[in-house]
């Protein structure tokens, strides 16, 4: 619904931008996708985040278990935080978690978007709104207008006439085994023009890292951003994940994760892979586009280093 009055104004900031810097567009959910935007504001001129709001865990859940015509705001608030200006208490703010009372659980930035969505009138403003406040050295754009929801899908056995086993929900998908391929229900979300307008636009588009299935092809499926990926002339770099993800990609290696984005029809030009990780007996991708294998991983090789990721995304361009 409209809002009952004007929010206060907000003076307009300075964004951190470097004008002779590439237009980078990083797309995915979670974790991942912050790490990748705090590697990409260091060498970018102008920051896209893509991000999916099919989650329906945590506190994202719960608010859309009440409102089902919410799209989860718990991966767009971390990408929120990621982009704020440094020292911005309002960014810092937006991952306060409730303990206790009616409110446990709950991210403050997950609260704030619910409210202004419903003050403001859409989603979308929402987002912009919080971004302003937080001094944003870059644009968050939900990969789509609406809420989505995650499907998975077991392959099916060769010589067996059962059923395909399908998995509901994006929590489902994160703690199954077996994997093959997800979708999305409704299976065409749409999306705001904005979303493949800054894919088209970009010098470098950013896949990952982040959980495989549940974060970035979650996002990359979506039909405007697939189709914008096939069509875009932007170098597109896949960022691997420094490990696998339980349970969900068990024993997958390097070229497993490229392989299950090709069967989703995701292109990819180029992939960044930390030596520790190594390619696995998948590695037969490499003979058909470039590997870039640079240490990205930080202090105890559970999480990418921003500066680390930044030098080798940065370096890929030059």
């Amino acid at each position: 619904m409209a809002p009952d009055r004007p929010l206060a104004a907000v003076p307009e900031r300075t964004p951190e931008v470097r004008p002779a810097g590439p237009a980078v567009v990083a797309l995915g959910g979670g974790h991942g996708l912050s790490a990748s935007l705090r590697a990409v504001r260091r060498y970018a001129g102008s920051v896209t985040a893509i991000v999916s709001v099919a989650d329906d865990g945590g506190s994202s859940g719960a608010l859309r278990a009440v409102m089902p015509d919410l799209p989860a705001p718990g991966d767009v608030r971390k990408c929120l935080g990621a982009l704020a200006e440094e020292g911005s208490a309002f960014g810092r703010v937006l991952e306060h978690r409730f303990g206790e009372g009616d409110l446990e659980g709950h991210a403050l930035g997950n609260l704030l978007l619910v409210a202004l969505c419903q003050e403001m009138g859409s989603f979308s403003a929402a987002v912009d709104e919080v971004a302003r406040r937080v001094g944003a050295v870059g644009r968050v754009l939900p990969a789509t207008i609406g809420p989505v929801d995650l499907r998975g899908r077991r392959a099916q056995p060769s010589a067996s006439d059962a059923p395909v086993a399908l998995i509901d929900g994006q929590v489902a998908v994160q703690n199954a085994t077996g994997v093959f391929e997800v979708g999305l229900e409704p299976a065409a979300p749409a999306s705001s023009p904005e979303v493949a307008e800054a894919i088209l636009a970009a010098d470098q588009v950013v896949i990952g890292p982040g959980s495989l299935f549940t974060s970035v092809l979650a996002a990359a499926i979506v039909p405007s951003v697939k189709d914008a990926l096939a069509a875009a002339s932007a170098q597109r770099v896949y960022v691997a994940n420094l490990g696998p993800q339980l349970p969900e990609t068990a024993g997958f290696t390097v070229g497993d994760e490229v392989a299950a984005l090709g069967r989703h029809g995701i292109p990819v030009d180029v992939v960044v892979a930390d030596p520790a990780r190594g390619l696995g007996d998948g590695a037969a991708f490499a003979e058909a586009m470039p590997v870039c294998s640079w240490p990205v991983a930080g202090a105890g090789g559970r999480v990418h280093d921003p500066a680390l990721l930044a030098a080798a995304l940065a370096g890929l361009l030059a």
